[in-house]
């Protein structure tokens, strides 16, 4: 298998300085300290874990011989599914938004995982199920907007209506270009099923300070005004840097039930 990249474990991002670490494994947190007096920093701290439950989330996602994680197979139609026998989380968004990317870092401590990532937007065509040990199951379902498959709607509305052990849906967002159009849809297709979801910004690392601070603000508005299934806290990420991985890593292992207790830090 490949190496793992520097940054993709705990251990490697404690030995850097203080405001560095803060920033790779709570980006969000790093952008509080430019915000206009009186802003509500409450939607910046709600999943907030210690270093233990960090580390113990982390454990899950480093493969080994008596904790296997491996790509089971893929779908079309959810006939085609796995059995529904593990908690379930899928990951959404539009073509090019970077979810194989952002796959591929969560599973970066196991590299035997083979997730296609290609430089063509609309590559994932079929829902590609990844179960890690005996404990979840992700998946990578294909994007929306440009390049979808043609039955996108279909597998995709099909899969959240049926699927009954899936535990929560993580909404990619490019961190540069904010919400969409196409992501205003999937919005309104998970909040009329009643699917929990939480919004997931990309790419944060080829974006300004400014700009990502003005999407981050935006989208928290309009999480707290137009949504009810989504949780109120965003999640900051970058593929290239880590920035993120490892408090999605920790909110994945919590949501799936595979980390019952969060200490604040």
């Amino acid at each position: 298998g490949r190496a793992s990249p520097p940054l993709a474990a705990l251990s490697q991002v404690l030995r850097l300085e203080r405001s560095r670490r803060t920033a790779i494994v709570f980006p969000l947190q790093k952008l509080e300290r430019y915000l206009a007096p009186g802003t509500d920093t409450a939607p910046f701290r709600l999943f907030q874990p210690g270093l233990a439950a960090l580390q113990r989330a982390e454990a899950l996602f480093r493969s080994d011989r008596g904790h296997p994680i491996d790509y089971v197979s893929s779908a079309v139609r959810m006939d085609h599914a796995p059995p529904a026998a593990l908690p379930e989380v899928c990951f959404i968004g539009r073509s090019n938004v970077g979810k194989s990317s952002l796959i591929r870092a969560l599973f970066s401590l196991a590299p035997e995982v083979e997730v296609r990532v290609s430089k063509t937007p609309g590559h994932t065509k079929k829902m590609n199920f990844f179960k890690v040990g005996k404990y979840f199951t992700l998946v990578d379902m294909p994007g929306y907007g440009y390049r979808a498959p043609q039955d996108f709607v279909e597998m995709v509305e099909a899969y959240l209506q049926e699927r009954h052990n899936l535990k929560r849906t993580f909404l990619l967002v490019d961190g540069v270009v904010g919400l969409q159009k196409t992501d205003h849809i999937a919005v309104e297709m998970l909040e009329e099923f009643g699917i929990p979801y939480v919004m997931v910004l990309t790419k944060i690392d080829r974006a300004s300070r400014g700009l990502l601070l003005k999407n981050v603000l935006g989208i928290q508005e309009f999480v707290k005004e137009s949504t009810q299934g989504c949780f109120p806290q965003l999640f900051l990420v970058s593929a290239v840097e880590f920035s993120g991985v490892h408090l999605l890593r920790c909110f994945v292992a919590h949501v799936t039930g595979n980390l019952p207790t969060v200490e604040a830090s």
